[in-house]
Formats: C-alpha cells, structure tokens, sequence
C-alpha cells in the first residue's frame, strides 16, 4: 500500500465520473421507453394484452439478469473496459432493432420482446460499473459515490420519460423513410436517441476510463484488472471472512426494494387508462411528466441522505426508507365508493354480458353518451368491461395516485442507495464483480416478477388484491432488517481495523 498521488486521484475520480455516465445512459435505455411501451405495442401488434406487456417489462430484466454475474465475473479478472464496451454495444444495437420491430408482417411483439431482452442483457453493465466504484473508493467516499451513482440512475429515469415526453411532439405517425424502412416517431425517436448515446459512452471508455484501485483507509492499491495475473495480497489475507448471512439478507431486501417499484412503474400506464380514461397519447405524457417529478425528487433525496447518513448510519436511514415505501402503498389502495368509468367500447360491440343489468355496467354514463362517445372518439377510454373488477371495485382517485407517488419517489431512492453502500461496505477488500453481478442479478429477478405479478393480479383480480399484497412484501421486508440489523456493519469495522 502507497499513499495515493494527485496524479492518481483526478485520474481515479475521472473515470468514477465514466462510470456515472454509464449508469445514467443503462438508466434511460430503460426509462426512454417506458410509458410508451403499452401504446406502441398495441399499436404495432392488436393481439397482445395486458398479461404481454408484463413480458415486454421484464424482458430486459431477464436479459440483465443474466448479464450481470457473467459481466461481474468478466471483470475481476480483466480490464473492465472490456465487457463495458462490449455491454454498451449490445444496447446500441438492441435499440436500433426496437426501432425497426414494425417492419415485420406478423409476430412484432416477440421482436419488441427480443429487443428490449437485449436491451436489458446490454444493462448488465452496472454489476461492473458498482463494483468498480466499491474499489475505488475508500470507506468515507463510498456512501457519498454510491449515492451519487444512483442519482446519475434517477437522472437518467428522470431524462428518460423527458425525452419520451418531448418526441410526443412527433406523433404517432410521424416521418418515414422509405429507403432504410425507418419510421421516426414518438416510439422510435426515443431509442435511436439512446443509441446514439451509447456510441459516446463507447467512446468515453477508451479516451478517459483507467482502472483504479484504494483499500478502506484510501491507500493506493494494485488493481488486478491491470496488473493481469498478480492478486492483491490483501484480497487472499481476507477471502472467505465475508458475513454471507448480511450478503443473503441484503440481496434479499434489495430484490424486495426494486420487485416493488417495478410493480409501481408498470402499473403506472394501465392504471391511469383504467381509472381515468386517459388515451395512451395522455397516459404517456402524464405519465412521462409524473414519473420525472419523482425523479427529481429522488436526485434531492441522494444529496440529503449523503449528508444524513454520516449522523445516523445507513442501517437506520434503510429503515426508515422501507416505511414510507409501506406507507405510499396503503394510501394507493382503493378506499372510495366511486366506480371507474367503464371503456365504451366494449359496450358498443355488444360484448357485455346479456345477464347484466346495464344500469349496472354505466354508472355514469347514459346509454345516449356511449353512442356519442362511440361517434366522436377514435379511441376506447376507461375501464375495460374484460376486467371484471371494473364493475365492483371503487376508483383510486388522482389525490390518492400523486400522494403514493411523492412517497414511493421519496422512499425507493433512499432504500436503493443504502442498499448499494452497505452491501459494498460489508463486501470489503474482496474484489466484488461477482457480488456485485449477484445483488444486480437480484434486482433484475424483481423487476422480471414484479411487472408478471402485477400484470397478473391487477388484470384478473384489480388494484386492492396487488397493492394490498405488495404491503405484505415490504412488511415482512421490514421484519428480516430488523433480524439482520446488528450484521449489516462494514467489513474493515467488523474485524476492528477501523471504528463505526
């Protein structure tokens, strides 16, 4: 161990700054396309369903989900650049194909399916990009550079539906041309601007990224990406000494913390449709404009916490993360007596049960409205009369929606940080691209069976049954923190070589 030059710290922060970049950019090939996946399936493919977006949502966490051990393994024994590049081209040219999966006759759901799978694949880049800034750090920087990296990922789910929001201006049609079979519309311009994007990461990665590595206390340290076959004497002195109750554990309440708010932004689109007769041009602007406040949010909550956590710690800021999670899915639960309004659509094509009563079927409105809906409106709107529960489970009123949206945009930013900056702290010296593959892995496993479960439940059984299971997750989530609570402590305190 050396004391760290200055040479090596603006060189070692330099390329920490890369790595933001490239979670900001993994962020947005998510969030780009987010609220305007629903629409444009339907758009593209009338036979696909609710149940099929659910498929489409995690799509790219499967293809995440099996990157990021394979990503993380890649970099503990070679240069990170290697499967950083290689990553980031994988989305390059995933988003390239979203943009073309109109083109084909027949089955273009399955070639949306692919891509944002490949998308996702392209993703599995944050194992490597988290376990660089955990060696790269010493233990007083770490929470501060984790928070920072999952700023850079909110900015990106922030920029993201700002971006969708602003091609809207497109059009659904927008410009075709003829000769590549390109059409640029508010679907396709979102993902050739990621594209393009990418290629500047590229970039970026081989004119400023070098590797770096300082122990706990800050030192200089060999890097083994670097340095090829020699290992970190420190890194054999400590092998095997990791508290894997606390690695299991966080793994666990990380998967919870992510299953949850991807139940929350996929059900964002169909819900707002269902209950308030939005069109999807109207759902994705919304949508798009919501889903960035929260953003914003977020990125004021990373700053605070930073700050926060140096008073109180980061097993109590989890903590208290997790409750107010709890508390923004109580309040979504729907509490009133008003009915949604029910698609009329359905109504007009006679596929309503004969043996209902139709002053059951539109509380709201008369028959004389339907038919002047049905006259006037290219578009069906409201609940379909398909979901049974339309019929019998009151409305979640917009009061109710924007206040669960401010909570889980306060509470999910501060779960996801702490998550990151503890699991790193009790990792210690070890190289981490494996782990790290793994509590990505695991978010990634949330987000596949988060957008399933709550396409599932909320088509067949409505939106009490799946927020009201979801309040059950986190408070048994809330019960293992607290069975786990006196481990979660960072390795190199743990051992007595530094004090909390």
């Amino acid at each position: 161990d050396v004391v760290e030059t200055q040479e090596h710290y603006k060189s070692r922060w330099r390329s920490i700054w890369i790595m933001y970049l490239t979670m900001f950019l993994s962020s947005v090939g998510f969030s780009i396309v987010i609220m305007s996946v629903w629409p444009y399936l339907q758009k593209i493919d009338p036979t696909a369903d609710a149940s099929f977006l659910g498929w489409i949502i995690a799509s790219y966490s499967i293809g995440q989900m099996v990157a990021s051990p394979l990503f993380g393994l890649w970099s503990n024994y070679r240069p990170r650049r290697e499967p950083l590049v290689v990553s980031t081209a994988v989305s390059v040219a995933a988003n390239c194909l979203y943009a073309y999966v109109h083109v084909p006759h027949s089955h273009n759901k399955y070639y949306m399916l692919t891509a944002r799978a490949l998308v996702g694949f392209g993703a599995g880049n944050v194992a490597v990009v988290r376990s660089y800034i955990a060696g790269a750090t010493s233990l007083t920087e770490r929470t501060g550079a984790m928070a920072n990296t999952s700023a850079c990922q909110a900015v990106g789910f922030i920029l993201g539906p700002v971006f969708q929001t602003c091609f809207t201006l497109i059009g659904e049609e927008g410009v075709t041309w003829k000769l590549i079979s390109l059409q640029l519309n508010m679907y396709t311009a979102p993902v050739l601007f990621g594209a393009l994007l990418g290629v500047i990461n590229i970039i970026l990665i081989f004119a400023i990224f070098r590797e770096h590595r300082v122990d706990d206390m800050g030192r200089q340290c060999k890097s083994i990406n670097s340095e090829g076959e020699e290992n970190d004497t420190l890194d054999r002195d400590t092998e095997g000494n990791v508290d894997h109750v606390a690695v299991i554990a966080l793994n666990v309440l990380f998967f919870v913390i992510l299953f949850v708010f991807a139940v929350f932004e996929t059900i964002a689109t169909p819900l707002t449709m269902d209950m308030y007769s939005w069109t999807r041009k109207e759902a994705v602007f919304y949508n798009g404009i919501i889903l960035s406040v929260i953003g914003i949010e977020s990125v004021i909550v990373f700053l605070v916490v930073k700050t926060l956590s140096k008073k109180t710690g980061e097993r109590a800021i989890l903590h208290g993360g997790l409750l107010i999670v709890l508390v923004g899915f109580f309040i979504l639960l729907p509490w009133g007596k008003k009915l949604p309004n029910i698609q009329w659509q359905e109504i007009k094509n006679n596929s309503i049960p004969r043996t209902l009563p139709t002053e059951m079927l539109i509380p709201f409105w008369s028959l004389q409205e339907v038919q002047l809906r049905s006259n006037h409106t290219a578009e069906p709107v409201g609940c379909p009369i398909t979901q049974s529960w339309c019929l019998n489970t009151p409305m979640v009123y917009l009061a109710q929606y924007l206040s669960s949206d401010v909570l889980i945009g306060l509470g999910y930013p501060i779960c996801n940080v702490m998550s990151y900056t503890l699991y790193s702290k009790i990792l210690g010296p070890k190289p981490q691209g494996v782990y790290m593959g793994w509590l990505t892995a695991s978010g990634s496993g949330a987000r596949i069976l988060g957008p399933v479960f709550v396409s599932q439940i909320y088509t067949h059984l409505g939106p009490r049954w799946a927020f009201s299971l979801i309040c059950g997750v986190v408070v048994v989530s809330l019960l293992l923190l607290e069975t786990v609570y006196k481990r979660l402590i960072a390795f190199s305190i743990r051992y007595g070589r530094m004090q909390e």
